[in-house]
């Protein structure tokens, strides 16, 4: 009976030391958000495969840039993979509509979009919602006072017909009226449009001094084009939004010249030796370039690499009050990301709270310009 109940004791100390740590992942391998997706998932491979001792299983799903998939995906995840996390998804309007889905079975999320809607106000459902991509609060400050020190008093904008593109035009309004200057155009188009023509001579007809495209991946490419094969002379900014390589290949000269704010990651070879994100963005370039090809690196697979800094700070934590798979320990891992503080990671520092599910301030944004097809920090 003893050797029974030791044999038994055993098995249940090496089934706890052996449990999985599963995480669910969803981002937009293909569709219209493909060149945002991409790096992310690809950024998967290296994550950590174990943390403090419990193996990490990683379960990979594409949304194709769709907000009904990514609902379905995250049901899937929660409900046939019995994930402890979902790092997801790539768009603001698929992150919104998940919110929902891991509210219910309240199982933490650290979604990978812009938009501040995503984690504020931190209610009842967004307690269990992070994120680790500046907001379009943060960026849009940033344009706001570029547009002010180089003189500009009225801008037009063009965006997206979604949750992103509203973001950025509240918020631009909301900067700019702050700064003394005055939006004259407000348009919109689809991700999947392949003509904004319309749209860009209402704007040219107000005669803007700028022009904002609130914009992501690709698709953000067919606004400045348009500007500019209309002879629009006047400065163009894009949000953080573009900030891949794809988007200097597609656009080639077309988006020569655009200004737009972006993580220290994407031009950290650029920064000063005092700047604490270097370190952290020329360790992830490398790894990620070492894997995937010189100047293949970009800012939307580094928000999954923050995302992952995250998790290996609060799984810890979280196994010291429950075992994987249990209720109990997704909520340790709720509390664990919440109170996660001066993570250096390749956009910023991590300084979470209760009423903050971001924690990055301006130190994780830098000015930058496309110049001969390539990013060049502004001073």
């Amino acid at each position: 009976m003893k050797t029974r109940i030791l044999l038994t004791a055993l098995l249940a100390c090496a089934s706890l030391a052996t449990a999985e740590i599963r995480v669910g992942v969803i981002v937009s391998g293909t569709g219209p958000a493909a060149s945002l997706g991409i790096p992310e998932r690809n950024t998967v491979a290296l994550l950590p495969q174990t943390i403090a001792g419990q193996k990490i299983v990683y379960t990979i799903l594409d949304d194709a840039s769709d907000t009904t998939a990514a609902v379905t995906s995250a049901r899937k995840l929660i409900q046939d993979n019995k994930v402890d996390l979902i790092i997801g998804t790539t768009t603001t309007p698929a992150s919104l509509a998940m919110i929902d889905v891991v509210a219910e079975a309240k199982v933490p999320m650290i979604s990978l979009a812009a938009s501040e809607s995503i984690i504020k106000p931190v209610d009842a459902k967004r307690q269990w919602v992070f994120k680790t991509p500046q907001t379009d609060a943060i960026m849009a400050a940033a344009i706001a006072q570029h547009m002010q020190q180089n003189k500009i008093k009225t801008v037009g904008y063009i965006g997206f017909n979604d949750a992103y593109g509203e973001g950025w035009l509240a918020e631009l309004k909301r900067n700019a009226a702050a700064r003394g200057i005055k939006v004259v155009a407000e348009e919109r188009y689809g991700r999947s449009d392949t003509s904004v023509t319309g749209q860009v001579l209402k704007v040219l007809a107000a005669k803007p001094d700028a022009v904002l495209i609130g914009a992501s991946g690709v698709p953000a490419v067919l606004p400045e084009k348009t500007l500019k094969d209309r002879g629009y002379t006047g400065k163009v900014y894009q949000t953080h939004g573009v900030a891949n390589a794809d988007f200097l290949r597609v656009g080639g000269k077309d988006v020569e010249g655009a200004i737009l704010p972006a993580g220290p990651v994407l031009v950290a070879d650029q920064l000063p030796d005092t700047n604490p994100n270097k370190k952290v963005g020329l360790n992830y370039a490398s790894l990620y370039e070492a894997k995937y090809g010189q100047g293949s690196v970009s800012t939307f697979g580094a928000h999954m690499w923050d995302a992952g800094l995250l998790m290996q700070k609060a799984i810890p934590s979280a196994l010291k009050k429950a075992q994987p798979g249990t209720a109990e320990f997704r909520s340790a891992l709720r509390d664990a990301l919440e109170g996660s503080r001066n993570i250096i990671g390749a956009h910023g520092i991590f300084n979470l709270s209760a009423t903050d599910h971001l924690g990055l301030d301006a130190r994780s944004r830098v000015m930058v310009q496309v110049v001969d097809g390539k990013w060049k920090l502004l001073k």
